[in-house]
């Protein structure tokens, strides 16, 4: 299996993002997504900043490098964007809604569905692979038991071996967007005036109910998991589900020793299973609510 990481989801100051992507060329990564996803007025890098960086890491290494697309698109601003980023010439993109999906499927090109996409079955993906799909990432809150059913359903009507299967497992889970900023509303500022209070949150604001539980955490107008999602004590699980990719999602800190243990379990160099952090869920990989941790239940 491969080693992929996501696209950052989070808000990080322009010179963070650039530090950090310089960092992950050194990690044993096999693939790399990048760009913004969450919010268009998260403006710190310009689509043309995103596409040149992508660019110049594909250049530096032997990586795949993905571009992202936004997963809410409300504005022809924002289609002019993604038009742009479909157009670069060079790099795969991930499509992370289906605006992207058409115009990608209208220049002919390969594309990845990303977690956004609503692919619940093997028709869905059949599809999508008709139009050019390579590569789905499954929605996060399907279970291990659902995905290899698909990936089954796949090979039986002729097509599984011609797409990648990708599972998104180790960060906060993406489980929603709005139109609403969460994030700018606990901050008593119109979503039109944000102040772009986000960058005050590299891992986004964590939301505790009345009983002081940890629940989501807010990150724009993405609602995300209040726990780390960490699959990797199911990484042999995945491998006998068709899994060809494991995805690791960015974190400000940490994330090179989170890295290296996916890479030594997947490699088979470490039996040896830490969960990172302690309090990690993997619930929806066992058709459980997703803020279970089956490992200490």
């Amino acid at each position: 299996m491969q080693l992929s990481l996501g696209e950052n989801l989070f808000f990080w100051q322009r010179e963070d993002i650039y530090d950090f992507y310089q960092r992950m060329l050194e990690q044993p990564l096999d693939i790399i997504y990048l760009g913004e996803s969450v919010c268009s007025k998260r403006r710190e890098l310009k689509t043309q900043e995103w596409i040149d960086l992508a660019k110049e890491l594909a250049a530096k290494s032997d990586k795949q490098i993905v571009l992202s697309t936004l997963a809410l698109i409300e504005a022809e601003s924002e289609l002019k964007t993604l038009r742009r980023l479909c157009d670069n010439g060079e790099l795969l993109v991930e499509a992370n809604d289906m605006a992207a999906v058409q115009l990608m499927a209208e220049k002919k090109l390969p594309f990845v569905a990303g977690p956004a996409i609503n692919i619940y079955n093997a028709r869905s993906l059949q599809a999508l692979y008709n139009q050019g799909l390579k590569r789905w990432v499954m929605p996060v809150e399907l279970s291990g038991e659902t995905l290899a059913d698909i990936n089954s359903d796949a090979q039986e009507l002729g097509f599984g071996d011609q797409v990648e299967s990708e599972v998104f497992s180790y960060g906060y889970l993406p489980l929603a967007y709005s139109a609403r900023c969460f994030t700018a509303r606990a901050k008593n500022l119109p979503k039109d005036n944000c102040q772009f209070v986000c960058l005050d949150y590299p891992e986004g604001l964590p939301m505790t109910s009345q009983e002081d539980q940890s629940v989501f955490t807010i990150n724009g107008i993405q609602t995300m998991s209040g726990q780390v999602y960490n699959l990797l004590p199911e990484v042999a699980q995945m491998a006998d589900c068709g899994v060809d990719i494991v995805r690791l999602s960015p974190q400000p800190e940490g994330l090179e020793q989170v890295i290296e243990q996916f890479r030594q379990v997947i490699d088979g160099q470490s039996s040896q299973i830490m969960a990172i952090p302690a309090d990690a869920v993997n619930g929806y990989w066992y058709k459980n609510a997703g803020l279970v941790n089956t490992h200490q239940s």
